[in-house]
């Protein structure tokens, strides 16, 4: 069995999940980053993104982020954000639904920075939602 590394998922309002990792992606504002065991620490703002982490066994667990931080010290790993969910919690119909609307709002030019922010996170949702969907059919 390969290294592992303790990582942790944290929402403003609750641990969305904590486990073993073999490998966790995410998207910083300098770009994307892949942390493996023995990484160097860091400590990074996160955009709007879809998290992805390995788990020992091979299996991915996917979660949107609104965006936070994400520390890695020791051989820990923790993904912190106002807003987090694993992607098996997201309505793909309802995410769907959201990017449509703000996007009309959005292209009308009266869009606040609010508004923006959770397109790009409703966005997250649907391509979390995707990955899953995709994996449970063997896309």
């Amino acid at each position: 069995m390969a290294d592992a590394m303790r990582i942790d998922v944290v929402a403003a309002n609750r641990l969305v999940w904590e486990g073993d990792g073999v490998n966790v992606i995410v998207r910083t504002t300098e770009g994307d980053i892949g942390i493996l065991p023995g990484h160097e620490p860091v400590l990074a703002a996160l955009v709007p993104c879809v998290a992805t982490i390995v788990t020992p066994d091979g299996k991915q667990e996917v979660f949107a982020l609104d965006g936070g931080f994400v520390l890695v010290a020791g051989n820990r790993v923790s993904l912190l954000a106002q807003y987090a969910t694993r992607s098996a919690e997201v309505s793909l119909e309802e995410a769907r639904k959201n990017v449509s609307e703000l996007e009309r709002i959005i292209d009308t030019g009266d869009a606040t920075v609010d508004q923006v922010h959770r397109l790009h996170l409703a966005q997250a949702q649907v391509k979390a939602a995707q990955m899953t969907a995709g994996a449970d059919y063997g896309h």
